[in-house]
Order: structure tokens, then C-alpha cells, then sequence
């Protein structure tokens, strides 16, 4: 079905202005955008690796991760996605996409024309460079995700991960107070920490007991 501007974009508006300044005329070629709504159940794909899409999507609601698929049917999370948030916006460039998403919630997303987002960052090259920036903010964030994989113990991976997930939804208006709703499952942790299901609960009641 098609959605209203201000119900789909508004979100992308209060993300793109976390970043940098936008005009008036460049929040209404935003607010212009075509966008068709989905609303999707929890765990179900919305794009696998090896395909081609012709659209971008705009999570509006829920939570959304990217992963990968390796043997045996092992999955690792490289990223959790929030309103606000265009996961896919390298497929702009990038035809193939050479990873997967899924839904972790009940999540609603706008999808947006290739075409459509190509014209609008040919018309203002400033949304262009913010779009540019956010997705060096996302490399910078991968860059952590690597780090903690890498060199942090669980607890400060897990401690890390967590801080981050409340930046990203306070620039949405969706945390303050130092809370916000975390619908992410031990599983999913798990799948981006690297830990087994039961380490994952003994850092978090660590993480829990050190307040």
C-alpha cells in the first residue's frame, strides 16, 4: 500500500538531521519521496544475499538486523537496524547485495525507488553528503563491532554494543533517560557477539549487578 510522507519520512527527517542541517526545501523533496509501505512479521526475510533490488528500505518501526549464513546453518548478526535507519542504501551502488536482513520484530518499512533516491541526491548534493556521512558513521560502528569481536572481553562487547544501540535510537527520539525498549533475544545476541546463549546471560546478569 502507499503512505502518506509525513507518516513514513518523518523518521528519516529526525535521522538525517541528527547528522547535519537540512533546508526546508530539502526536507520537503524528502518528505516527497515515493515510498511504499510493508508490514512484516518477526523473523521474516526482506532481502537475501545474491539478489538485486530495485528498492531501498527505510525501517519505520521495529528492529531489523543484517547477517550472513555460514556452514552448517551458523548465522552472524553484523548489525541491528532501528527506525530511522536505510540498511540497504549501498545497493544504490552496489547491484548484488552480498548479505542478508530479516526482521528480529513485527517492523514496518518504506520502500523507496532506486531512481527516486538517485534523483534526489543529483538535485541536492547536501542530502547526498549526509547520506555519505551516515554510512561512514555505520563503518565507524562496524570498525567497534570488529574491535569487540576482536580485542574487547564479552562484557565490554556486550556493555558496548548496548550503548551504542541507545545513541542510535536517541537520535530518533526513541530513548531517553538512559532507557529503551530492547526486543533483541539471547539468540540474536549470541549471533553478534560470537557467545553461546548461556554467556550471553551470564553477562548480562553481570552487566546487571554492576547497575
Amino acid at each position: 500500500m502507499s503512505v502518506t510522507a509525513d507518516y513514513s519520512l518523518t523518521v528519516l527527517l529526525r535521522k538525517l538531521g541528527s547528522i547535519g542541517p537540512l533546508s526546508p526545501e530539502e526536507r520537503q523533496a524528502i518528505e516527497r519521496l515515493p515510498a511504499t509501505v510493508r508490514v512484516l512479521e518477526p523473523r521474516q526475510e526482506i532481502v537475501r544475499e545474491g539478489e538485486r533490488p530495485s528498492h531501498c528500505f527505510l525501517v519505520l518501526d521495529g528492529w531489523v538486523c543484517s547477517y550472513k549464513i555460514i556452514s552448517q546453518g551458523r548465522r552472524q548478526i553484523f548489525a541491528f537496524h532501528v527506525p530511522g535507519d536505510l540498511p540497504d542504501l549501498q545497493s544504490l551502488h552496489v547491484p548484488v547485495l552480498d548479505h542478508s536482513f530479516c526482521t528480529l520484530t513485527h517492523t514496518t518499512l518504506a520502500f523507496v525507488p532506486h531512481e527516486s533516491l538517485r534523483e534526489l541526491t543529483a538535485r541536492f548534493p547536501n542530502i547526498a553528503a549526509l547520506f555519505w556521512r551516515a554510512t561512514l558513521i555505520d563503518a565507524g560502528i562496524f570498525r567497534e563491532w570488529m574491535l569487540g569481536l576482536g580485542r574487547r572481553t564479552a562484557s565490554e562487547h556486550l556493555a558496548h554494543m548496548l550503548c551504542e544501540l541507545y545513541l542510535k535510537l536517541q537520535a530518533v527520539g526513541l530513548a531517553q533517560e538512559h532507557r529503551y525498549t530492547f526486543p533483541v533475544t539471547q539468540q540474536d545476541l549470541g549471533d553478534a557477539t560470537g557467545l553461546s546463549n548461556v554467556h550471553v546471560n551470564r553477562m548480562l546478569q553481570d552487566l546487571r549487578r554492576r547497575g
